[in-house]
């Protein structure tokens, strides 16, 4: 004898397999995609302790919600994306360099850098256009007063233009300083 939750429980079951034809498939919402919890970038240790993601979302106006930390040999690095692309991807590395002023702004500003006031002992901004797989980028380096070289750089997915770091270097600046504030 069949009781009443198992009739119920049979009656869904037919329910359900009636609505697994195609029609219905085709008609389904679909399945929400995979959110990431939200762990700060922080979490991955290192020098990502100097970054947050909404501090670079209000500056930058990107969000990024992963972050991985590496160190190799004395230079520790961060690099933060948005899960599922490689780019645009923001990195973060730190240094501690003998240099000073005279040394960074002589043997450590790349060529076609800018000179940066207001930020460390001596600083730089250099825009580069797209290579390879990657789009174009901007990169900020400085000295910091207790004697790092910090380099902050933002890559932009490939099919970009060149004017969308022109436009965005001004905003990797100020992230630069309020990460040299907070380094500090």
């Amino acid at each position: 004898m069949r009781t009443p939750a198992r009739r119920l429980s049979a009656s869904l079951l037919l329910l359900l397999l009636a609505g697994c034809g195609t029609e219905a498939a085709a008609d389904a919402p679909a399945a929400p995609a995979a959110v990431a919890p939200e762990i700060p970038a922080a979490a991955a240790g290192g020098v990502c302790q100097l970054l947050d993601y909404v501090l670079i979302e209000r500056i930058v106006g990107v969000k990024f919600d992963i972050a991985a930390a590496q160190k190799v040999d004395k230079t520790y690095s961060c690099a933060v994306q948005s899960m599922g692309a490689a780019c645009p991807d923001l990195v973060l590395s730190v240094t501690v360099t003998q240099a000073d002023a005279e040394v960074f702004k002589e043997e450590l500003i790349p060529q076609g850098g800018a000179a940066v006031k207001g930020l460390g002992k001596a600083a730089y901004q250099q825009i580069r256009g797209a290579g390879g797989s990657a789009g174009p980028g901007i990169e900020v380096g400085w000295l910091t007063a207790d004697a790092r070289l910090i380099i902050l750089r933002y890559t932009f997915a490939s099919g970009q233009p060149k004017s969308a770091a022109d436009e965005l270097a001004p905003k990797l600046v100020a992230l630069a300083k309020e990460i040299n504030q907070t380094s500090v």
